[in-house]
């Protein structure tokens, strides 16, 4: 993905810019990202907390415990809904919602986790990596 890339809530309230790439694509099947994407699962990018940076708005959060027992928040825009960040047990990271950005066409999935709680309509990509549950943390 061309770093900076920037992205938004469909309303357009709530715009960032992120200037540092992936460390990771992911596509999560846990089902709290079924529920937070209404759908099978949700694609991410998953970047250091701090190359994040808000523009303009601020995002309504929700919070939840993860298939994983650690607390996980998602943030979204109140006025329009759409799911931007997700942030959880490493508060050094944080992922941002494919859907929410400008052009999500670089954000090329590389891996599917919690592919235990999968659902069986939902067809994943064979070539990529499968994890039943999490992946090790990474380090930064």
């Amino acid at each position: 993905m061309p770093v900076p890339f920037t992205g938004g809530c469909a309303c357009g309230a709530i715009r960032y810019e992120c200037s540092a790439a992936p460390i990771a694509v992911l596509n999560c099947h846990c089902r709290n990202c079924q529920r937070a994407s209404g759908t099978g699962h949700s694609t991410v990018a998953v970047v250091p907390a701090d190359s994040l940076r808000l523009l303009h708005g601020t995002p309504r959060s929700h919070a939840s415990t993860a298939d994983s027992g650690n607390e996980t928040r998602r943030e979204f825009c109140a006025g329009c809904g759409s799911p931007l960040f997700a942030r959880g047990g490493i508060p050094s990271f944080v992922a941002i919602t494919a859907g929410s950005l400008d052009d999500p066409s670089g954000c090329v999935p590389t891996i599917d986790i919690w592919t235990q709680s999968a659902q069986p309509w939902d067809t994943m990509n064979p070539s990529l990596p499968k994890f039943p549950k999490n992946i090790p943390a990474p380090s930064r």
